[in-house]
């Protein structure tokens, strides 16, 4: 039997051990955020040997928490779509054929000083692909005066100009240079101001830039919010926010602002500044008389926008945010985790031949209950035995993953009743990655009402990528026709109006 001071001893050092574990945890955690790959796809190679690690006891919590043969069962289907060969695709012209032409033709020598005796019997063509940096240009609009001839006395009549700031040099060509190259290609204000002093000997000063880039989001404000109210007309958004820091005078430094990003899978994505993360961002963001299901992740300030709504708002939670979980917890516990993970691939694999059929809601509602859910309740019930056998603490890496999925549980299973609903959070994602580019060459926004002025120009940039069009030729074609509209043709002039205008009358009929 033990004395007090070697069971205190034995205590602690039992204490000790588990601390260093959650350390060590954190610390291979933090490495391989560090230095190691930012994907976290896993093969079916991965996966075994993953499940085919040492740790018995997570061998026999598995045991117990499936029915007998599940996972001998979930390793031979692992093959399913390995040894496939992709078809190879046809290769691309190495010059594309629809680019204009320009024809150089070198005479030998000999024939330049004898013309007269020498007859061509044919010709050798070598294809090159050249590139002309762009230019700049000075437009004049000349707008003639005139009166008549036989009232010489009334006053004379001239053309109303059609451009949006009247003393402005900036044209809608150079307005929209500067918002691709800032917005698109993520250039600072700075290396645009160098790169066109140093390439075309144009001084622009940054600051001329920055104003007109605020007057021209200005303008372009009733297509953005056009853009919003159709993304939270479908009764389903995807949200999701990304912090950008942003210059606060008296301070000498920057704060941390949010620029939240709402997308309706399938359609646009819009984007919105505040300079907080707080719940009641949402109240702007969100209109008050919307009704449906709004992903997100698990930020308390979710539930707590809901909450207020009465009922009006279902929330729906990302199975790719749980999976990440599980991902950081397969050093620690490779069985456990990598039993998860193998569950979660095959409800994604679901999706992928969903995706891969064009199912509609009906479709892919019905093909989620009679397959997916089977595997969601497997999910639930291993979780809530490892939950309560408590063999993970709290703080570790698969504790975390547990109780992140458990708690959000009601909220997962929400795609499984709504075919509307995806699997997971990614497309608003994927949405924001390009704003997290640019932040890091241009740092941070220069002041916080510049913010929302980024949201909009953002927004509209990336309606055109997603479509397919050229940012720039778009914008120019706006700008130069926003003087002229009204408010009832703003609809005209988006980018998905755009688009299908741009298209063919063939390309029309067909879809």
């Amino acid at each position: 039997m033990m004395t007090p001071l070697e069971a205190r001893l034995t205590e602690e050092n039992a204490a000790l051990r588990a601390e260093n574990k959650l350390l060590r945890e954190k610390i291979d955690l933090l490495i391989r955020r560090i230095f190691g790959k930012s994907s976290e796809q896993l093969d079916d190679g991965q996966l075994m040997l993953l499940l085919q690690g040492g740790d018995e006891s997570a061998k026999k919590d598995l045991a117990s928490s499936a029915s007998p043969g599940v996972l001998e069962a979930e390793i031979e289907k692992r093959g399913n779509d390995t040894g496939k060969i992709n078809p190879r695709k046809e290769r691309e012209a190495r010059v594309p054929e629809h680019l204009p032409c320009v024809d150089e033709v070198i005479e030998p020598v000999e024939v330049t000083a004898a013309p007269e005796a020498w007859r061509a019997i044919g010709e050798e063509i070598t294809e090159q692909l050249d590139y002309q940096p762009a230019r700049f240009l000075r437009r004049r609009i000349i707008r003639k005066k005139y009166v008549k001839r036989d009232e010489p006395h009334q006053a004379p009549i001239i053309a109303p100009l059609t451009t949006l700031q009247e003393r402005s040099i900036a044209a809608p060509g150079l307005l929209a240079q500067i918002i691709v190259a800032k917005y698109c290609d993520h250039l600072p204000l700075y290396r645009q101001e160098q790169i066109y002093a140093t390439r075309h000997d144009i001084a622009i000063p940054r600051q001329s830039m920055a104003r007109w880039i605020g007057l021209a989001a200005d303008w372009l404000r009733p297509i953005y919010e056009h853009i919003h109210t159709g993304v939270m007309a479908g009764g389903y958004v995807q949200i999701d926010e990304t912090p950008i820091e942003y210059l606060s005078p008296g301070n000498g430094a920057t704060k941390q602002g949010y620029l939240w990003a709402c997308k309706r899978p399938g359609s646009d994505v819009s984007f919105t500044w505040a300079t907080s993360r707080a719940a009641r961002c949402l109240d702007r963001i969100i209109p008050a008389d919307f009704s449906g299901t709004v992903q997100c992740d698990g930020y308390a300030a979710y539930p707590s926008f809901a909450n207020r709504s009465e009922g009006c708002i279902t929330l729906a939670a990302c199975w790719a945010h749980a999976r990440r979980k599980f991902v950081e917890a397969a050093e620690s516990t490779p069985q456990q985790a990598g039993w998860m993970l193998l569950q979660i691939q095959h409800l994604y694999r679901i999706e992928k031949q969903l995706r891969k059929a064009k199912a509609g809601p009906q479709q892919r509602q019905a093909v989620r209950t009679s397959q997916s859910r089977m595997i969601i309740d497997r999910i639930c019930r291993a979780l809530t035995r490892m939950k309560l056998r408590r063999r993970h603490l709290p703080q570790c890496a698969m504790g975390k993953a547990i109780d992140y999925t458990l708690t959000l549980w009601p909220m997962l299973t929400v795609y499984l009743e709504d075919g509307r609903v995806e699997i997971d959070n990614n497309p608003v994602e994927n949405a924001i990655r390009p704003t997290a580019i640019g932040k890091k060459n241009w740092l941070f926004i220069g002041e916080a009402e510049a913010g929302q002025r980024s949201a909009i120009l953002f927004t509209l940039i990336e309606a055109c990528r997603t479509r397919g069009i050229d940012p720039q030729n778009y914008l120019r074609a706006v700008l130069t026709r926003l003087p002229t509209l009204t408010n009832r043709q703003i609809k005209d002039v988006t980018p998905e109006a755009w688009a299908k205008a741009q298209r063919s009358p063939h390309q029309r009929q067909a879809a």
